[in-house]
């Protein structure tokens, strides 16, 4: 077994190595963007995917992934584990369909609320203890499947025709422009002080550096990883403003 996920601010990150770990404490976790994860998955017979859910689809990042190594999807058995700031739909049938394309065996779903993680917009802000209370109904909702997962019974959340439906018609029918391909969108200020942290933790390789400014391109797979750690809170994307830099670490 081994976990792969997409983690912006850390929520998806801890989820999918506190699964693992609890299925089997000798598992490896490695993030999507690790240079030798192909040869990884390949060596492995079961997979436990995670990723965050934007506007009820699975990160471009996440579906470009598994279509670029289609060929190494056939016969591997895979749980997809996504988080929500507060509505999934079918967010981890997204990815589900795909693997399915590609010859996988989907063994289940789970979807898990964990705190807001878009940092520049006031929507879904909640307090440090609040979001430390959603952290802890996380970690016993994990704890829980790891035993059913044990004992061979798999949650199927968000794989049903009914979550399809509303995963379609709440979120992603709407926001489909912003999720069909990677974004252009992200902006830095002239806050920059050309740190370079934000280049070096990208896991798309969008951020360069020239001088002392980070520059962006258009290869953004909108996780958030860079606005939540920026020491200037100089980098928005969705909105204009830095109204919070959300990092699961506040909340353990």
């Amino acid at each position: 077994m081994i976990g792969i996920y997409l983690s912006g601010t850390g929520n998806t990150k801890h989820c999918v190595e506190k699964l693992v770990h609890l299925i089997d404490d000798t598992a490896q976790c490695v993030p999507l963007e690790y240079p030798k994860i192909t040869d990884i998955i390949e060596k492995q017979d079961t997979i436990i995917l995670g990723y965050p859910t934007q506007f009820s689809n699975a990160p471009f990042m996440v579906r470009d992934f598994i279509i670029k190594n289609g060929y190494i999807w056939k016969g591997k058995k895979v749980f997809c584990l996504n988080t929500m700031g507060l509505f999934s739909g079918d967010g981890t049938g997204c990815a589900a369909r795909i693997l399915k394309k590609y010859g996988a065996e989907i063994l289940g779903g789970l979807q898990i609320k964990m705190p807001d993680s878009v940092c520049d917009s006031k929507l879904l802000k909640k307090g440090i203890e609040e979001n430390k209370q959603i952290v802890k109904n996380a970690n016993q909702r994990i704890e829980h499947v790891a035993e059913q997962i044990l004992q061979g019974k798999y949650p199927q959340e968000g794989l049903s025709r009914i979550a399809h439906i509303k995963g379609l018609f709440g979120q992603r029918l709407w926001f489909y422009h912003k999720t069909v391909g990677y974004s252009d969108e992200l902006k830095i200020s002239d806050a920059c002080i050309g740190c370079g942290l934000c280049s070096k933790k990208c896991p798309m390789g969008n951020i360069q550096m020239k001088g002392n400014r980070a520059i962006p391109r258009n290869q953004c797979t909108m996780c958030y990883r860079c606005i939540s750690m920026c020491p200037q809170k100089a980098i928005t994307l969705l909105g204009n403003q830095v109204r919070e830099q959300c990092r699961y670490e506040k909340y353990k």
